[in-house]
């Protein structure tokens, strides 16, 4: 068993490496076995009722990272220099209301959710979409209830990157409606089951930040109830 006190402070070294990296080295490409860490880091996250409400496109095609970069002004400077481009889908109602064949195969199949106890496991998320948290109203906030769970995989995949040396970009800036239009004719949407989330680049920096990282101290953000 490694010290934990040293295993801490590695963490926290991660956290304070790890940036927005706004350019990154075209020339240095991410090995193949460190990216699949990466990818293993997300699949492994967690996600609410186990759902996992995600896919993870990776977009390596010198055409499409084009159009991308065309059409998200988030990507200047990430595209095409990034080692690794992914695109995080979130799944939207078609897969995640309650009663979606999506789920009932995530459940029995992935899940192996005992069949005695699905139906009333199922009226619990149902009453928890309905009542709990109104998620049922149109389609909208299903898909946002989605892009909360693929937001737990993205940082969990940034912050394995900077553990390992690698660094990565979130990326924001985007039009839902251009890069869904975009997304969908190239297939990748697969007839309505899912709707972008996020973006992230990954590779290595081109020059260190030009200032040391910065937060609010601790004693702004917890406050303790005892």
């Amino acid at each position: 068993m490694r010290d934990k006190n040293v295993l801490k402070e590695e963490i926290l070294e991660a956290f304070h490496f790890r940036h927005a990296t706004k350019q990154f080295d075209p020339n240095k490409i991410i090995p193949e076995d460190d990216f699949h860490f990466i990818l293993e880091t997300g699949r492994l996250s967690p996600s609410s009722f186990g759902f996992e409400p995600w896919r993870f496109v990776v977009i390596q095609n010198p055409r499409l990272r084009e159009k991308i970069k065309n059409t998200s002004w988030g990507t200047y400077g990430k595209l095409p220099e990034a080692s690794h481009f992914v695109i995080i889908l979130a799944r939207t109602i078609v897969d995640t209301k309650y009663d979606s064949k999506y789920l009932m195969n995530q459940l029995l199949s992935v899940k192996h959710f005992p069949k005695e106890h699905l139906d009333k496991f199922l009226q619990r998320v149902e009453k928890f979409q309905k009542d709990d948290f109104q998620l049922l109203d149109g389609n909208r906030p299903l898909y946002d209830w989605a892009c909360k769970q693929t937001y737990i995989a993205l940082a969990n995949m940034m912050t394995a990157a900077a553990q390992i040396g690698i660094d990565s970009c979130p990326i924001e800036g985007f039009s839902l409606e251009k890069m869904n239009q975009l997304l969908d004719e190239e297939g990748l949407l697969e007839d309505g089951h899912f709707s972008i989330s996020v973006m992230v680049a990954f590779g290595y920096r081109v020059t260190e930040p030009n200032h040391p990282k910065t937060r609010r101290p601790l004693e702004d953000i917890v406050k303790w109830v005892e």
